[in-house]
């Protein structure tokens, strides 16, 4: 362990500072005159702020000794050469360099305190007015409450970043929030949750109504809830959930749940079984919003049968394909209902019918959009149907109006629709239900809506069950595919998933030409064998570089979870050089070149697609959780992405917890992309996690090659684990509500 030194000396200049966080590179100077560069999540400091910094001396491989703080304190700055360079500094509001020696020549070492104390008295300093004498004082009373406050809160641990919005926002009342009831800050303050505000409720020794703390904490959990997918939670599970983390009495939570019911600021319906389901507000309407969108735009359609009939039958020659009657059904109904829903696995020719909507829809000179949660999967899209497909967010256009963080900040929304007569949304799966909400918003009524997806793989990561839902509700016309077509041609790949989906078990051999399972029961031998693939059997085998071969667990923690799997995989593949940079980061080590991934969505993202010779051609805003890329440049302070779709985008020392290494992903993270090769590793681990949804969803991942290594058991065991992690949605119920109502 480092031992800490401390440091002091005046604040000469700030080299960078990121406002976001904090994070900060300035220079000092010490006592004997020479110079050191401080950095560390600090305030703002000012030139000529006399400051004493803890930390330890590191050295930098390109800027050489610099020193690392980790805590400061302010040094009240008594000598006249201090004073004088401080005020010179233009710090305060009001003093520049010629006005602050004045102030200094007339009141030498006392000039602090007759701005604070006395500030009538700077109207003896000619070029100073009474009222500006009054500016001034209020200027350098402001710079030392905003102080005051990152001195106070810093205490309990927050942020930079945080302690400036809170003190933006309360400014000096903020002591009698934090004191009274700092769980205002959960509303009052983006990125403020219950477990900040209530770990500064019990650091500060807050005196605070215990009915807040329930109230909020209940809010909490159903916050987590849908972390977890869901969008309610039965009132039991969730009043036992809230006595668990609060450690309060089930009468003091029941009194909760009933005054924020009161509140609408959640909702409690029951279900036909007599259960209370309590949803947030914001859960509960945009179901509801989605239910009645959905209502508005699922009218059938009259179309002539004959003429119908006749253009499908010369697409069919034109693309030289023959339908059968499941996928000649499935055309018909898209033609014929405003809202239809296509499902069905890997080989069952979704792709062949979208090919034909595609050609009777243009040749009736409809205005089509094709779009799909994430970039891979809209590629793919794109190269199958050779329409040009974008993803949802980029479909919407990010970077619209500022508003209600939970209903985005979409350029297209009801009052800006798409201009489309057709929308076909695939992968919806993927699909959570507030991004859902977004993209009804932003259809017209009168729009055909074709959804398609596999409602056999994993549902979304955000909260809800939204394809899943809207075909167990019967309100739309849904067409199943079920027969693989072209079975000889699909490989074992395709056969396999389907017997998994099925329940039935599959051969575990090397006798495929495209599906291969190794025998492995030891984690590390596992890791040897991922190694010996991706860097020298499998890149010539399907005819790809290493990095697009893509390694996906069930997991995150343990041995063959992705968070150690990708430091091994990082070695391998982008091992440390002399002259490769890389810079530590919340998620570990990052370095150029390294394959990573966005792990959450931010809207306000900026990002641009360069051509030749380093023209920008296009910007834009927004990327998304699930986005992966290269690293292609890299500092101390920020880091360069270049994704796959060509966009590049800068991260700020505040944003790198926002990217980790994707050399292996979870299964849940490869939702909607497909990989030249996978491979799959599997032992053992909770049931909940090893189910036959999840390795079907892995199978289905892989254009051209499949690995399994691990267990033959473990394997067995998942196909036959059809136990999924219940999600608790209302769509369902909402729709059939609604569809009463039409």
């Amino acid at each position: 362990m480092a031992l800490k030194n401390s440091i002091e000396g005046i604040v000469d200049h700030v080299i960078f500072r990121n406002e976001e966080n904090g994070y900060t590179v300035l220079e000092i100077v010490q006592k004997d005159n020479k110079s050191i560069t401080v950095v560390g999540n600090m305030p703002s400091f000012d030139p000529g702020e006399a400051v004493i910094f803890e930390g330890e001396y590191v050295k930098h491989p390109v800027y050489d000794l610099q020193f690392r703080m980790d805590s400061y304190e302010m040094r009240v700055l008594e000598d006249r050469e201090s004073i004088l360079r401080y005020l010179s500094s233009g710090a305060v509001k009001g003093i520049g360099k010629g006005l602050a020696k004045r102030i200094v020549d007339r009141f030498d070492t006392d000039s602090f305190r007759i701005i604070e104390e006395e500030p009538e008295r700077l109207n003896e300093v000619k070029g100073i007015s009474l009222r500006m004498a009054m500016e001034i004082s209020a200027a350098f009373e402001q710079k030392a409450a905003s102080r005051n406050a990152f001195s106070f809160l810093q205490q309990y641990g927050l942020s930079n970043s945080l302690i400036q919005k809170i003190y933006d926002r309360y400014k000096d009342g903020l002591y009698d929030i934090i004191r009274k009831n700092p769980y205002r800050l959960i509303e009052d303050i983006d990125g403020v949750g219950f477990r900040t505000a209530d770990a500064l409720a019990q650091s500060v020794g807050s005196v605070v109504d215990p009915r807040y703390r329930i109230r909020y904490g209940m809010l909490y959990v159903l916050l987590q809830a849908e972390a977890e997918g869901n969008t309610c939670l039965p009132e039991k599970i969730l009043l036992e959930r809230v006595q668990n983390l609060l450690e309060t009495g089930k009468e003091e939570a029941q009194t909760a749940l009933s005054d924020l019911s009161i509140e609408r600021k959640v909702m409690i319906r029951v279900t036909g079984d007599g259960e209370n389901l309590v949803f947030s507000a914001s859960a509960f309407n945009a179901e509801s919003e989605c239910a009645r969108m959905l209502n508005d735009l699922g009218l059938s359609v009259k179309e002539d049968e004959k003429k119908v009939s006749d253009a499908i039958s010369k697409i069919q020659k034109k693309l030289d394909i023959s339908l059968e009657d499941s996928q000649l059904l499935a055309v018909r109904k898209a033609i014929e209902n405003g809202v239809f829903i296509l499902t069905g696995g890997p080989g069952t020719g979704k792709t062949t019918i979208i090919r034909v909507m595609l050609e009777y829809f243009e040749n009736e000179g409809y205005d089509i959009l094709l779009t799909a949660p994430t970039g891979r999967a809209a590629k793919r899209m794109s190269a199958a149907t050779g329409f040009e497909a974008a993803t949802i967010h980029r479909t919407l256009g990010v970077g619209g109006r500022e508003g209600d963080a939970e209903k985005r900040r979409f350029q297209h929304d009801r009052d800006t629709p798409l201009e489309t007569d057709v929308l076909i949304v695939d992968e919806m799966s993927m699909v959570d239900i507030y991004l859902f909400r977004s993209l009804l918003s932003a259809v017209a009524y009168g729009t055909r809506l074709i959804l398609v997806g596999d409602e056999n793989q994993l549902p979304s990561v955000g909260p809800g069950s939204v394809l899943k839902d809207l075909i167990a509700s019967e309100c739309f016309e849904v067409v199943t595919l079920t027969k693989i077509y072209r079975q000889s041609e699909a490989g074992d790949i395709v056969t396999n998933a389907h017997n998994i989906r099925l329940g039935r078990q599959i051969r575990l051999d090397n006798d495929s030409k495209d599906f291969f399972f190794l025998e492995r029961n030891n984690a590390e031998k596992i890791i040897e064998g991922i190694d010996y693939l991706i860097s020298k059997k499998l890149p010539p085998y399907v005819g790809c570089d290493p990095g697009e071969i893509q390694v996906l667990s069930p997991m995150r923690k343990g041995i063959l979870g992705v968070e150690n799997l990708n430091i091994r995989l990082q070695q391998i593949l982008n091992p440390p050089e002399n002259r490769k940079w890389e810079t530590e980061t919340p998620a570990g080590v990052l370095r150029m070149g390294d394959k990573v991934m966005q792990i959450k969505n931010d809207y306000d993202l900026e990002w641009e697609i360069t051509g030749k010779n380093g023209i920008v051609i296009e910007t834009g805003k927004g990327v998304f959780n699930g986005d992966t890329g290269r690293i292609v440049s890299l500092s101390s302070s920020s880091i360069i992405v270049r994704f796959e779709d060509g966009r590049q985008a800068v991260y700020t020392n505040a944003l790198f917890e926002e990217i980790e290494l994707a050399y292996a992903i979870t299964i849940h993270k490869s939702q909607g992309s497909e990989y030249p090769a996978v491979i799959i590793p599997v032992i053992n681990g909770p049931s909940v996690l090893l189910n036959r949804n999840l390795l079907y969803t892995a199978v289905t991942r892989a254009k051209t090659c499949v690995v399994i290594m691990g267990s033959s058991e473990t394997v067995q065991n998942m196909i036959e684990n059809t136990s999924e992690l219940k999600r608790y949605t209302g769509l369902k119920e909402r729709l059939k509500e609604t569809e009463i109502l039409r």
